[in-house]
């Protein structure tokens, strides 16, 4: 297991490179000149020589990715355009954030996902069959930030029991962490629902049933666990979607994690951010892919990584 685990870390290192090279020539060959956008396009042609010298935008392209580089190694992922500030303690800053939103997003996600696809299996053709996939239909088909706007006019304007944006508490995390579950929700349930049919068919499974053991035992220590290995693989993608993929939510709660970041780096170039936050997303699903191969070993003893 360690040399698998050592291998597949090595492994990273060549796709981090390629990573990082479509980044860096994505976000410069990207039309928009971020000087003119930062500091006005009114500024005089000396002015605009004096920034241009400063962050480095005079050197060939292959020059500046290797200065790029050569900060990365040192765990130095430039400054902001922007702000001026470092864009690893501002990534650090915000990671949290955005962190604490999909866990507890992912939270919801499994517990109401597996719920309604385990349902729905052991109830197969029943009205809570049709009802449950209805409603994960539904629940995937929504916008993200039409339901964000709903539950804050429903929660926080109507009732008045939960605040619309802000961070601080764990009621500020409620409405967005809903709204960012519910769709992998739906995706988990469906996924749940065929797998568990599926694995009601196996030889083994008749064989508990014939022993006499009762239905929702053979469900939860036979049928259950070998179903879940499909499921567990699609939940790690999705969780990796959630770290990468909270910019509607984060900017429909005003909640100050990387998605949000993200947004206000591209809409005035601010390179060294975009090119981190690139870099961090890619490097996070590669971790999560890792982790859900350890978990199959856990969920399949006869699995095993040599």
């Amino acid at each position: 297991m360690t040399t698998y685990v050592i291998r597949r870390i090595l492994s990273m290192i060549p796709i981090m490179l390629i990573v990082s090279i479509t980044a860096f020539m994505f976000v410069h060959l990207t039309p928009g000149d971020p000087i003119r956008i930062m500091y006005g396009s009114e500024m005089d042609k000396q002015t605009y020589e004096e920034i241009k010298e400063r962050e480095g935008f005079n050197g060939p392209l292959i020059v500046q990715y290797g200065r790029y580089m050569g900060g990365l190694f040192r765990g130095d992922l430039g400054t902001s355009y922007r702000t001026r500030s470092s864009v690893s303690e501002e990534v650090a800053r915000r990671f949290g954030f955005t962190f604490n939103l999909a866990m507890l997003s992912m939270v919801w996600a499994i517990v109401l996902g597996l719920g309604i696809g385990i349902l729905s299996a052991v109830k197969r053709n029943s009205i809570w069959d049709r009802l449950s996939m209805v409603t994960s239909i539904s629940l995937l088909s929504m916008p993200s930030f039409w339901m964000g706007l709903v539950l804050m006019q429903i929660f926080a304007v109507g009732l008045g029991w939960l605040p619309t944006s802000g961070t601080g508490t764990f009621k500020h995390l409620l409405l967005p962490s809903i709204v960012l579950g519910t769709g992998v929700a739906a995706v988990i349930a469906r996924f749940t629902r065929s797998s568990v049919l599926e694995t009601m068919k196996e030889d083994y499974i008749r064989t508990a049933r014939s022993k006499g053991q009762k239905h929702w035992k053979v469900i939860w220590k036979h049928a259950l666990r070998n179903a879940l290995i499909p499921v567990v693989t699609m939940t790690g993608l999705q969780f990796g979607f959630l770290i990468g993929g909270a910019v509607v939510v984060e900017q429909v709660f005003s909640w100050p994690g990387l998605g949000s970041y993200l947004v206000d780096a591209i809409l005035v170039r601010d390179y060294p951010v975009i090119q981190a936050l690139i870099m961090l997303f890619s490097l996070q699903f590669l971790v999560v892919n890792l982790l859900v191969d350890l978990t199959y070993a856990y969920l399949n003893p006869q699995i095993r990584y040599d």
